[in-house]
């Protein structure tokens, strides 16, 4: 994936996660650029806004900076953001566009259309005097059932069923079976942490810590509970023992480790539990097998569940409803969830509700609103362009394949093969979802995210009776990220990344092959990466990679990781290399591409100039500044810890460092910063 981080609240970055799962179409054969068009480009005069250039830096001391210069010193960042950056420049503007497709359904819309219910959705979910007036009312039955509970069973009974929040010690999802990619099958995964384990257990996290704690207390104080100190301290202390089991992040990276196919029968190594029983309330009573991701932490993590207070457990699950609900119940309880989300993120204003409210009725009913967004904001140029360098971007990697001498020949067909494979989904699906079946009511916020949920429930618990869908989007239009999908083999670029600083159709065109190319290579790379390598062409997980080749792979990954290594965001905090080490790949392999696609381009002629700067100086500059960005020490704390991108700094400098072209375009010397001799340059693709 791209990029998850774009200054959004960090509950949605935190809780939202995209699979890398991966079809099929040649792109269109090498050709010219298309003529500049008369248009002006968004930003500067060709694509790169030069006002931030800062001259008085060494471009081969700090690239990131000389590009960025002007900007990182005066640009603060706003408060509702724990970050800002190029994504969050792209997301306001998408987001002001969602706004207007939204109020012009509310006015327009008749009733039973899917107009009316974006309408109602937004109505109901900025409507703080109704919120504010029903008080707990809208979740009295949910907290009585919790209530009620009276053993371990009762509570497995309620964590399965449909539309209740929480998790404890596992949680189940539908996803593509990665060893036969033509089925669905359903994946149990470790659970029952608010935040990722790193908070729970690092010295530098203890303030989250003591918030998190913080923010249990006033919200089992909001529910109307006693003792609520004691009590919170309890759940903390449950939520500490189930992330002291739970696999670190980089372990979770591992392909060859978090599949494990188990027949149902077969579950009682992971504990004693009505697994039948559960997967019946679940709504998948008839599945054979499932999938187990990380099997001793589960069995662990259900050892300690049971072995739990229960009314620490109920306290959690308390907690769980009204955290997940925290924005559309009393305002007491909007500002108690924010407390722990400045704490994380060192945000230090909640987003305007008028802002949440498009996220969440996106969230929703995404594509319904991404179909109006394509009509307005996305010509069918655009699709077309956007094609047209998909395909040279792909047949440069084939180029690049062919030519590489640390790769025998055997893997090397098997690796075109899949290149040959990749499919390729631009902008927006071909087919839209229907959400007739889902219900929405201009008055009742919560109802209507219980009845979101329990549809989303419905419609992925309904693929395990079918096929693997391979129209299916996992994005919205309106989101600004790319994706590629392992299982299915697949690049995926939505409409809303497809416009500046990332693609520009009047922009020169080494600033959209720097930018937008970056980003098409870096999703093909992660095809090969040391994740995607381990599916094969039809998205099968199997290793078809000879000894000699993936050794010689894994060395190359090896220096790439060590210098990353060596990258310190914050005084004392490093740079993970294990878990990085696929967007680091995604990063340099995509760059690489790019440059050559915009090479072969030129047709063998030179590159005009502009501003003064060559077409391979232009290049560069575009990808540096698409990594733009202003973060919060606590924002790349979090980052740093737990987030499998490297902070923006590193996106670009660690990316031009390895590339010769970079030292020849801005006569980077031995005495620069970041020089490195020839020998130590990493050129994986």
């Amino acid at each position: 994936m791209f990029n998850v981080r774009r200054g959004v609240p960090f509950a949605a970055a935190l809780l939202t996660s995209v699979c890398l799962l991966a079809c099929a179409t040649d792109g269109p054969p090498l050709e010219r650029d298309a003529v500049q068009s008369s248009r002006a480009a968004e930003l500067g005069d060709w694509g790169v806004e030069l006002v931030h250039l800062d001259a008085d830096v060494d471009p081969g001391d700090d690239f990131y900076r000389y590009v960025n210069g002007r900007w990182l010193d005066t640009f603060e960042i706003p408060g509702q953001y724990p970050s800002y950056n190029s994504f969050t420049v792209t997301f306001e503007k998408t987001e002001e566009r969602q706004r207007r497709i939204i109020e012009d359904a509310a006015k327009a819309a008749k009733p039973g259309t899917v107009e009316e219910k974006i309408g109602a959705f937004y109505k109901a979910f900025t409507d703080r005097e109704t919120i504010e007036s029903r008080g707990l009312e809208p979740i009295r039955a949910d907290l009585q059932r919790i209530d009620a509970l009276s053993s371990f069973e009762a509570v497995l009974t309620y964590l399965a069923t449909p539309g209740t929040s929480g998790s404890l010690a596992f949680s189940a999802s539908v996803g593509v079976d990665v060893k036969r990619p033509d089925r669905y099958v359903l994946y149990l995964s470790q659970a029952g942490a608010v935040l990722p384990k790193s908070f729970y257990e690092e010295p530098q996290f203890e303030n989250a810590r003591q918030v998190l704690r913080g923010t249990f207390e006033a919200v089992l104080g909001l529910l109307g509970e006693d003792d609520t100190e004691a009590r919170a301290r309890n759940v903390f202390e449950l939520q500490q023992r189930f992330a002291a089991v739970h696999w670190k992040p980089e372990k979770n990276r591992r392909p060859e480790l978090t599949y494990n196919l188990r027949q149902v029968g077969e579950l009682d190594g992971l504990g004693e539990l009505d697994w039948r029983g559960y997967f019946q309330t679940l709504g998948a009573g008839r599945i054979s097998e499932v999938v187990v991701v990380q099997p001793d932490a589960i069995a662990n993590g259900i050892d300690i569940l049971q072995a739990a207070d229960l009314e620490t457990v109920k306290d959690h699950l308390r907690l769980a409803l009204a955290l997940s609900y925290a924005s559309i119940l009393p305002d007491a309880f909007d500002q108690a969830s924010f407390a722990l989300t400045g704490a994380v993120t060192g945000q230090t204003e909640q987003r305007e509700m008028w802002k949440r409210g498009i996220s969440a009725t996106s969230g929703a009913l995404g594509e319904a609103i991404g179909r109006v967004y394509v009509e307005r904001h996305f010509p069918e140029s655009s699709k077309r362009q956007v094609e047209d360098l998909v395909g040279n971007l792909k047949e440069a990697f084939r180029i690049r394949l062919t030519a590489l001498d640390w790769m025998g020949d055997e893997t090397k067909a098997e690796a075109l093969r899949k290149l040959d494979s990749m499919r390729v989904k631009v902008g927006y699906p071909d087919e839209w979802r229907d959400y007739s079946g889902l219900e929405v009511r201009p008055d009742d916020a919560i109802g209507n995210a219980k009845r979101s949920a329990l549809f989303e429930h419905a419609y992925s618990i309904e693929r395990l009776k079918g096929p693997v869908d391979r129209d299916e989007w996992a994005m919205n239009p309106q989101e600004i990220n790319a994706y590629y999908r392992p299982d299915l083999n697949e690049i995926v670029f939505p409409a809303a990344i497809l416009q500046p600083p990332f693609f520009d159709p009047n922009a020169d065109p080494a600033v959209n092959y720097g930018a937008i190319g970056g980003v098409i290579g870096h999703e093909i790379g992660h095809g090969f990466d040391d994740q995607g390598r381990a599916y094969d062409y039809a998205g099968v997980q199997r290793d078809w990679w000879t000894a000699a080749d993936s050794e010689a792979f894994t060395t190359k990954a090896s220096v790439l990781g060590q210098q990353y290594a060596a990258y310190e965001p914050l005084p004392g905090i490093f740079v993970n290399p294990q878990l990085t080490m696929g967007e680091n790949i995604g990063d340099l392999g995509g760059l690489s591409i790019a440059l050559e696609a915009y090479r072969i381009s030129l047709g063998g002629e030179e590159a005009p100039l502009r501003g003064g700067f060559t077409g391979e100086q232009r290049f560069f500059l575009s990808w540096a500044q698409v990594w733009r960005s202003q973060d919060r020490p606590e924002f790349l704390q979090y980052i740093v810890s737990a987030d499998p991108h490297s902070p923006s700094k590193y996106r670009a400098n660690g990316v031009v460092r390895n590339m010769d072209a970079w030292y020849g375009a801005f006569e980077v010397t031995p005495e620069d910063d970041l020089y490195l001799p020839p020998k130590d340059r990493v050129s994986i693709w």
